[in-house]
């Protein structure tokens, strides 16, 4: 347990994310006062049911009132209509940030809302799992992840480095990136294979009635493991692809011209084309584990990761 970082917490959103921010919380005590806001009625009273905060409000502009930091946890298709019903009830001095994989449309959507006085930082935990909901959360799910913040021109230096060392406490590493310049980093690093999972198991299933359901039955390790992307929450992806339309285009033209150089070189039976790029690509899998952004398991480390497996 630690001191109280904020008297008041407000949680807009209770999913995965939300509800691993409420754990943590919790768990490590850094607000007195953790208020969470759902649309969903059923939602609520399962959060309420888990004891992951201290009030539970359906209203948006109900939770924020007297909060010091303020969560917005929703789609990013939802960010702009959540910011102008916050809008009025945020006190002068709190933050607001959100949790979006999209920055400059959630900058675009909300800081025309956002109150004088009000210190608005757009952030993004580069942390989760294909499950969604208030039971998918779980304590921890931010430790030695990547936060990263997009401050806006004029933020205030104290109140980004004060948002910096909540998420320093629930374990997060955190860095300061250009809007623009995020978007189009996590086009290439998660929207873009998200893209294709979702593409690979939609053709899988559609072969299904002409393999006699052998896909699923003779799944082997690569294709279960684009069906986890494939799991994850449709609305949020559904929202991310509208909302980083630019930067995912760009790199899904720059993936079918690789995918087009790869297919001259099976057919042309270009093996040392092949070689090249097969140990290349591992290399780059290396990296990773070297960076602590994996293990080398065969399950990626995602049991490791969340105790409830």
């Amino acid at each position: 347990m630690t001191d109280p970082q904020f008297n008041r917490i407000a949680l807009i959103g209770i999913g995965l994310i939300g509800s691993s921010i409420a754990r943590d919380v919790k768990e490590l005590g850094l607000a007195n006062d953790v208020v969470i806001s759902s649309r969903s009625a059923e939602t609520l009273k399962r959060a309420e049911g888990l004891q992951l905060g201290t009030h539970y409000v359906s209203s948006a502009a109900e939770a924020v009132k007297d909060a010091d930091l303020v969560i917005v946890s929703v789609p990013v298709g939802s960010s702009g209509a959540v910011a102008e019903q916050i809008a009025p009830n945020l006190k002068p001095g709190a933050i607001l940030t959100d949790v979006g994989s999209t920055k400059a449309s959630v900058i675009a959507q909300m800081a025309p809302f956002v109150p004088d006085g009000v210190h608005f930082i757009p952030g993004h935990p580069l942390a989760g799992t294909e499950k969604s909901g208030p039971d998918a959360g779980f304590a921890g799910l931010f430790r030695d992840r990547w936060c990263i913040f997009t401050p806006l021109p004029d933020t205030d230096a104290e109140a980004l480095e004060k948002l910096k060392a909540f998420w320093i406490a629930l374990g997060s590493r955190v860095d300061d990136m250009d809007p623009q310049h995020h978007d189009k980093v996590l086009a290439i690093v998660s929207h873009l294979p998200h893209i294709i999972a979702y593409n690979i198991v939609g053709t899988a299933d559609d072969l299904e009635t002409v393999t006699e359901s052998e896909v699923i039955k003779y799944s082997a390790s690569g294709f279960r493991d684009f069906t986890r992307l494939a799991a994850s929450d449709p609305t949020m992806w559904r929202d991310i692809c509208l909302h980083n339309k630019d930067a995912i285009l760009e790199m899904l033209a720059r993936f079918s011209e690789d995918l087009a150089y790869l297919q001259r070189a099976i057919r042309w039976g270009e093996g040392d084309k092949l070689f090249e790029l097969f140990t290349r690509t591992r290399d780059v899998r290396r990296s990773i584990i070297q960076a602590g952004q994996d293990v080398d398991a065969p399950d990626f480390g995602r049991h490791a990761l969340d105790p409830k497996k």
